[in-house]
């Protein structure tokens, strides 16, 4: 809970806060944990602290500086009288533990500074990287100091301080000075993300690393990959090389991927959408085709009646944990045809006969599916992942319930069998937002999507909105985890990778605001889409 305390920071500074360990920051600097409200920039009218500190010092020839302006915004800024800091040559970035190293060496490289390692002295122009031992704050929060020529940025975890160094470098973009003062910062949402449709249409490796790199430095956490679906299975297999198209990511080409996220604090979240969405699957296994009485064959959909079935997606499961260590995995299980079907124990006697040996008289084909999610989920849970699925995979008035670990992955309420938001969060359920509304780029704009703007997001879509543009009531904030903005390529050849990464970029801009800090913007779009344009 963010706290509004002016106060405290005034009290703060008078105590000596920022002239402890030589100017690099007091004990208390690490914690974002007591912000301001959101959006909010404190000041205070103590005077600085007596003790004697090294050039220069705030002095009241300096107005009071003013809170740098990045994507996302701050949560806090309290303002100081001083020069601020720019980069110049023979600064220095400096780490206080090894597990910064990533960090301090990226960021040099990025600021045209020198690394110089873990250490104690202090020089001037230093930036310092550092771990405190704030017990409890958020992982991703931090505190960024500028005082006395210096910048100190500190945090928990090193993804903290990671997400400090990522301001700073907004701050000093084309010659910027990262003002005077005390940035405290942490993300509203600890789920943020882009998921890529890789399978439909094929990327580059190289370009999805710059994706990549894009993320992180707007705070993003997470990218999606769907790379199995009717059009193309687009990642290189040992244990069924049969499934793989023409053009996909080889094992290295993806390691390489997953090693570059990981130090861009990314997890990478694979998806191998089932029992739908299997066409190339079953183009290599055509046995494994569900059928319908008259012998009708919907595209995607696998007979989850057959024991094959589950064996080679479980093979695939299997094989590709050990390609992506991060903690989360996506199961899908949306748009299974067997139930679209207005009678679909009639239209697939044969998944109606496997329901009631499975589950007893009574059991429907909605139970079959719900049980075959739980099976797939049974696979990865050996692998110590948090699992999402689609929420029409997620079926109502089944006597087989879900897995109470998977989240909800709320994409809309079109689908047949689509429940209303509040169904799932009353029951429990966490859930992360990719309501199709607002967050879905659709190629080619089928149906009746359209590619969405920045513009609305930024002015109409925060977290709570899941379904459509109505917000879902307050009591259920903390059991929405984040949300994701989602690439769709169902007509693949409409725009190049180029024209999507052009076209997604002040979506995503926009997205991550929102997700970092759900408040009403302090900037107009205007001013938004300007700074973007800045720091691009």
């Amino acid at each position: 809970m963010l706290v509004a305390a002016a106060t405290v920071v005034a009290v703060g500074l008078a105590l000596g806060i920022w002239a402890a360990a030589g100017d690099e920051g007091g004990p208390g600097e690490g914690s974002a944990s007591r912000l301001p409200a959101a959006g909010t920039t404190t000041t205070s009218a103590a005077a600085p602290s007596e003790t004697p500190s090294p050039r220069p010092s705030p002095s009241r020839t300096y107005p009071l500086s003013k809170t740098p302006r990045t994507i996302p915004a701050v949560r806090a800024h309290t303002p100081a009288r001083g020069p601020g800091w720019k980069p110049a040559r023979g600064h220095r970035v400096v780490v206080n533990d090894a597990e910064l190293v990533d960090e301090g060496r990226l960021l040099a490289g990025e600021l045209g500074l020198s690394y110089a390692g873990e250490k104690d002295d202090v020089r001037a122009g230093d930036v310092r990287l550092a771990l405190n031992d704030d017990e409890g704050a958020d992982p991703e929060s931090y505190a960024m100091t500028v005082r006395g020529g210096r910048v100190n940025i500190s945090g928990p975890a090193d993804s903290g301080v990671f997400y400090g160094t990522r301001t700073l470098k907004q701050a000093v973009r084309g010659g910027g000075t990262a003002p005077e003062g005390v940035v405290r910062d942490e993300p509203a949402k600890p789920q943020r993300g882009l998921m890529l449709d890789i399978a439909r249409k094929h990327f580059t490796a190289g370009w999805i690393e710059d994706r990549v790199r894009e993320l992180a430095d707007l705070k993003f956490n997470q990218l999606g990959l769907h790379f199995s679906d009717d059009q193309g299975f687009r990642i290189e297999s040992d244990s069924h090389p049969e499934i793989v198209s023409k053009e996909h990511l080889t094992k290295a080409q993806v390691k390489k991927i997953v090693e570059l996220a990981e130090r861009l604090h990314v997890t990478v979240v694979p998806e191998i959408d089932s029992p739908g969405h299997l066409g190339a699957v079953i183009a290599a296994h055509p046995e494994l085709q569900l059928r319908s009485a008259q012998g009708a064959a919907p595209r995607g959909a696998i007979d989850i009646s057959k024991d094959e079935a589950g064996t080679i997606v479980d093979d695939l499961l299997n094989e590709y944990a050990d390609l992506f260590p991060g903690g989360y995995w996506h199961l899908g299980g949306d748009e299974y045809a067997a139930l679209t079907s207005d009678n679909p124990e009639a239209a697939y006697p044969q998944l109606a006969s496997a329901a009631t040996e499975a589950y007893g008289s009574g059991a429907t084909v909605a139970d079959l599916a719900t049980g075959w999610l739980n099976d797939r989920a049974d696979t990865i849970r050996t692998h110590d992942r948090t699992m999402r699925a689609w929420n029409d995979g997620f079926y109502a008035g089944t006597s087989v319930e879900a897995a109470e670990d998977l989240q909800v992955a709320y994409w809309t309420g079109k689908e047949i069998g689509a429940r209303l938001p509040v169904e799932y969060l009353s029951a429990g359920r966490d859930l992360v937002n990719y309501n199709d509304e607002f967050l879905y780029y659709v190629l080619g704009q089928p149906q009746t999507f359209v590619y969405p703007t920045g513009q609305r997001i930024y002015e109409q879509w925060t977290p709570r909105v899941v379904r459509g543009t109505q917000a879902v009531p307050v009591r259920y904030e903390d059991q929405i985890l984040g949300g994701s903005f989602a690439v769709w390529c169902d007509l693949a050849d409409s725009q190049t990778q180029d024209q999507v990464a052009a076209g997604i970029r002040m979506p995503l801009a926009a997205t991550v605001q929102k997700l970092w800090n759900p408040g009403r913007p302090q900037l107009s779009w205007a001013e938004f889409k300007a700074l973007a344009e800045r720091l691009d």
